[in-house]
């Protein structure tokens, strides 16, 4: 999933998005009630409506900025406060009002309210994030109205396998459409994460979506997918290429280097994005060195098509059984072992 977290991916348009094979975006809860706030996307018709956007959104609940505004928000188990990112106003936000929000933006998939720990969290923190957790869901799923939205929990538990089933246990009890596993990419090395995944994985119903929330680096999809997780969303094909950073299936380049001043070739040969098909390395070198805005747009549309054409290929080796060959061949190419 593309991220459009103010109901649009940073430097494109749905039009591109749909060309380069993404379907399906996610926005956040936190971020949209606050500007420019749900009731006012409800009044214009719901977010596909006001972002332009056919195809299905996903929300999340807001309880990742429960782990990345740490230092501005009080939690309890009644709600976490907020002081506003924007203008100090404060935002409390129930597991009941979550529900609220995302029913008013009309997403396909609403996420359950969570608490996600920062990684390294002591063994007390980890315990009392995924009872609220469980909590929190239960009144999630008895709040939630709109039975054509999708309501997905979220296990918690860090690196803790012991506390993931727990988690996983009591949510999966309560019968959700779908279920996440949050808490990863937070700060805890990515050997460990890996570690951790197949068997956090395993706990989840194979008959339902399985979403590892926040984790994109084209090796890690590639790991998680090997341990039946199916559904992803990350910051890195837009943000890197705002950063001069782009994709490709030889591995990254990184465009502001002297290297490509001169550089007639596209960015990956046979990629049929706009920017493949049109300029090249030294152009776009060229317009990150001039800091025109065009570069960081056109990296950023290269990136997400990339991501789709990687989870389309895995789609199709996994069809064909090839996956694991597919997966270390894939490896190899971006210079990364196992």
């Amino acid at each position: 999933m593309p991220v459009g977290t103010q109901a649009t991916v940073k430097g494109l348009t749905p039009e591109q998005l749909r060309q380069v094979g993404a379907t399906l975006l996610l926005a956040n809860t936190y971020h949209l009630t606050l500007r420019p706030g749900d009731d006012l996307i409800a009044e214009q018709g719901g977010l596909h409506r006001f972002m332009a956007w056919d195809g299905p959104i996903l929300t999340d609940s807001g309880g990742f900025q429960v782990y990345s505004l740490a230092l501005s928000c009080k939690i309890s188990d009644q709600a976490v406060v907020f002081r506003s990112h924007i203008d100090g106003a404060l935002l409390e936000l129930t597991p009941e009002k979550a529900m609220a929000i995302q029913e008013n933006l009309g997403s396909d998939i609403a996420m359950c309210l969570d608490e996600c720990p920062p990684a390294y969290s002591s063994p007390e923190q980890l315990r009392e994030a995924v009872r609220r957790t469980i909590h929190w869901a239960e009144r999630c799923r008895m709040s939630h109205r709109r039975s054509e939205q999708g309501l997905f929990a979220i296990v918690q538990g860090g690196t803790d396998l012991d506390l993931r089933a727990a988690c996983a246990r009591a949510l999966i009890a309560l019968d959700f459409p779908g279920y996440a596993l949050g808490g990863f990419g937070v700060g805890e090395a990515p050997d460990e994460m890996l570690a951790a995944l197949p068997a956090t994985a395993a706990l989840l119903p194979a008959d339902r979506p399985r979403y590892l929330m926040g984790v994109g680096r084209p090796e890690d999809i590639l790991a998680a997918v090997a341990c039946g997780l199916d559904m992803f969303d990350c910051v890195l094909p837009t943000r890197n290429g705002r950063n001069a950073s782009a994709f490709t299936s030889d591995g990254p380049l990184r465009l502001r280097n002297a290297s490509y001043k001169r550089d007639s070739r596209p960015l990956e040969s046979g990629c049929q994005c706009y920017a493949c098909r049109h300029f090249s390395r030294a152009y776009l070198h060229h317009l990150f060195l001039a800091k025109e805005m065009l570069g960081p747009i056109l990296l950023s549309l290269h990136n997400v098509a990339f991501y789709c054409r990687l989870m389309a290929e895995i789609r199709q080796a996994i069809r064909a059984g090839r996956f694991a060959e597919f997966r270390s061949v894939s490896l190899a190419r971006w210079g990364v072992t196992l």
